[in-house]
């Protein structure tokens, strides 16, 4: 009986797959992960899948441990190996975001914050962005109700302001050449019977010059449009992309060779749909941050919606400051010359 026992041993070590050849599924779940971090930018946008995916592109990465777990319990060498794609490919596209960029060189500080339509402490978010100690601030999504406290409560600290719609700018420096910019937010043919001053009125993003040492500076707010699911259409970013590919438009327009642009752009610097910005300017959290920034939603960041870019100055760091009322986090970044 032994005898038996020993002999099934035998046979069964000698049919059991080697390393190479167990784990396959693992091996090619593996591939397909790098090849889709590696190809993202081909995925079709009908629906807003496109725009989806690189909102979150980063969160898979998880994937590579699972993966990892499995083919370290199967025993894999071939999806082992197969785990250095995605690995390579993520660490392309991300791992400069895991290394402190920032550098003590500064000029300027600058703040975006969508201080949030439903946020039921607006005195408190004012009193807390003071606190930030940035020069330049701006604020998106200002309620008509909301207004006036912000205007009282940073009078003190920020002696100039704009403001336009639902933005605004405030400053410790002297602010000039204020106006809207048209991003599109009233389309349609009842919109182009309308005087501009009528159809801007309600605008989500203005620009001035800011008076610094080093010379004028152009500064961009901006609240693009809200991405949403919708039932039958899928991820809507239409309105979204439109006022991106229109605020691309005016920042591209823009004379000055200085230029900072803050706000809540509802997409992430890997999103297709910001194209337009992004190939123009350079993201300040890309730069010199400290890890991904994420801003949004407040109580669990999950992605970076609220963006500085910049261009023609240096990014010295970026950073995302302490939660308020609102549902996101403020950023900030130094910036020098």
């Amino acid at each position: 009986m032994p005898q038996v026992d020993t002999t099934d041993r035998i046979l069964g070590t000698a049919t059991r797959p080697g390393p190479w050849k167990r784990g396959r599924v693992l091996a090619a779940l593996a591939l397909l992960l790098g090849l889709f971090l590696l190809l993202h930018a081909q995925i079709t946008d009908r629906g807003g899948l496109g725009s989806l995916v690189e909102s979150f592109l980063p969160w898979f990465g998880l994937f590579v441990p699972v993966l990892l777990a499995g083919a370290l319990w199967r025993r894999s060498a071939s999806a082992v190996v197969a785990l250095l794609l995605p690995v390579a490919v993520w660490l392309n596209l991300f791992g400069g975001l895991l290394v402190d960029k920032s550098h003590p060189a500064t000029d300027l500080t600058v703040a975006s914050h969508n201080v949030g339509a439903d946020n039921p402490d607006p005195v408190g978010t004012a009193r807390d962005l003071i606190a930030s100690g940035a020069d330049v601030l701006a604020l998106e999504e200002i309620t008509p109700q909301a207004k006036g406290t912000y205007e009282k409560e940073l009078a003190k600290a920020y002696p100039h302001h704009a403001m336009g719609g639902t933005v605004g700018l405030w400053s410790k420096l002297p602010l000039s050449k204020t106006r809207p910019v048209d991003i599109q937010q009233d389309v349609g043919p009842l919109a182009a019977t309308k005087p501009e001053d009528v159809r801007l009125a309600d605008s989500r993003a203005l620009r001035a010059t800011v008076a610094t040492d080093q010379g004028p500076l152009a500064v961009y707010v901006a609240h693009l449009g809200s991405v949403r699911v919708v039932p039958g259409d899928g991820f809507s970013t239409g309105g979204r992309d439109r006022n991106a590919r229109a605020l691309g438009e005016a920042v591209a327009a823009e004379p000055n060779e200085r230029l900072v642009l803050l706000g809540d752009l509802n997409g992430t610097t890997d999103d297709r749909a910001l194209a337009g910005l992004t190939s123009r300017l350079d993201s300040a959290q890309d730069e010199a941050g400290d890890g991904f920034g994420f801003s949004y939603p407040a109580k669990f960041p999950v992605t970076r919606i609220d963006q500085i870019l910049v261009r023609g100055v240096e990014p010295a760091s970026s950073w995302v400051l302490p939660a308020t009322g609102s549902d996101h986090l403020p950023v900030a970044a130094s910036i020098s010359w």
